[in-house]
């Protein structure tokens, strides 16, 4: 089928939901009403799809039955789930990066018994408890990979090289986000990295926000986006202002509606589409309402889509629409 800026797929993050709900449970552990009710909150908000995020619920740990559950709660609220998110679980981790692959391996079977044709993971790693302590995580230095350590990178490929084959077995794509001081701290490294992969199925999730906010001098979102575009097979989108002192050096950033950030995405996503990306985005936002301004940027991207665009495929020419069976 055809995209029109309706029906192009536009999920919501659940970042801004916690792993445990408002009387101390976990969320793994509730009940599926628990759930229903926190999905029925995105769907009000006019969210149609999810982007299944990992610090909610772990649908790798969970067993076949509950996993049920799960489906019965999106088809009941009419909620696509065309991508789940593997967040600071770096299978490249120094500490955990075993434990990590084998995670990604129960996520890629959970997601391909409900139906779901993307992951997205990331080098990022767990919190420090000084990014915990920092208003904005960002400002903290974290966990990070040496780039230029060749047997660290070559380790690195292997194993997503290994994700990536398991996917394929299912027709999944795997989209490894851009994350500071990760090998995909910069556009040219996560470009590398991918080519060094080499599998039709794994490409690059342009996330230009991880890096604009970041108080350090970075490449302009307009470079980065050129070159990370051809790989591109998923996009979480948001915005932060940007102020830079030329004088003293000092970098001011914050969280900010995708209309009203540095990021020009009206610019981006017509660039975007030129390039040939047709998959799904997500709306992501740190700060405040999270779920309301991320309502408010997947109504500002369905203004500035285009009315029609060819059939809903990826760079590749692999369909990404794809819903909860």
């Amino acid at each position: 089928m055809s995209y029109t800026a309706d029906t192009w797929p536009i999920a919501a993050a659940l970042l801004q939901f916690p792993g445990r709900t408002r009387d101390g449970r976990s969320v793994q552990d509730a009940p599926a009403e628990a759930w229903s009710a926190t999905l029925a909150e995105v769907r009000a908000l006019g969210f149609s799809a999810v982007d299944l995020t990992d610090s909610w619920l772990r649908i790798g740990d969970l067993p076949s039955a509950r996993l049920e559950e799960f489906k019965a709660v999106a088809d009941q609220l009419g909620l696509d789930v065309p991508v789940v998110s593997v967040t600071r679980r770096s299978v490249a981790d120094p500490v955990d990066g075993d434990e990590n692959l084998a995670y990604a391996h129960r996520t890629i079977e959970a997601a391909a018994a409900l139906g779901i044709g993307l992951l997205s993971i990331g080098f990022h790693q767990p919190l420090t408890p000084a990014q915990q302590e920092h208003l904005w995580f960002w400002n903290a230095p974290g966990g990070g990979d040496d780039v230029d350590d060749p047997e660290a990178w070559s380790s690195a490929v292997a194993r997503i090289q290994e994700v990536g084959r398991h996917a394929a077995q299912y027709g999944m794509d795997v989209s490894i986000e851009l994350y500071e001081d990760t090998f995909f701290g910069t556009a040219d490294s996560a470009v590398r990295f991918i080519q060094d992969v080499d599998l039709p199925n794994v490409g690059i999730n342009p996330d230009l926000g991880n890096l604009i906010r970041l108080h350090r001098p970075v490449e302009r979102w307009q470079d980065m986006l050129a070159k990370t575009l051809p790989y591109t097979n998923y996009w979480q989108v948001k915005n932060y202002t940007r102020d830079e002192d030329p004088r003293t050096g000092a970098i001011v950033t914050m969280p900010a509606p995708l209309e009203l950030g540095v990021i020009d995405y009206r610019s981006a996503i017509r660039d975007a589409v030129a390039a040939g990306f047709r998959g799904v985005i997500t709306c992501e936002h740190y700060g405040g309402d999270g779920l309301g301004v991320s309502a408010r940027n997947m109504r500002y991207l369905r203004t500035i889509l285009p009315s029609e665009t060819p059939a809903g495929q990826d760079p590749a020419g692999r369909p990404l629409d794809r819903r909860v069976a």
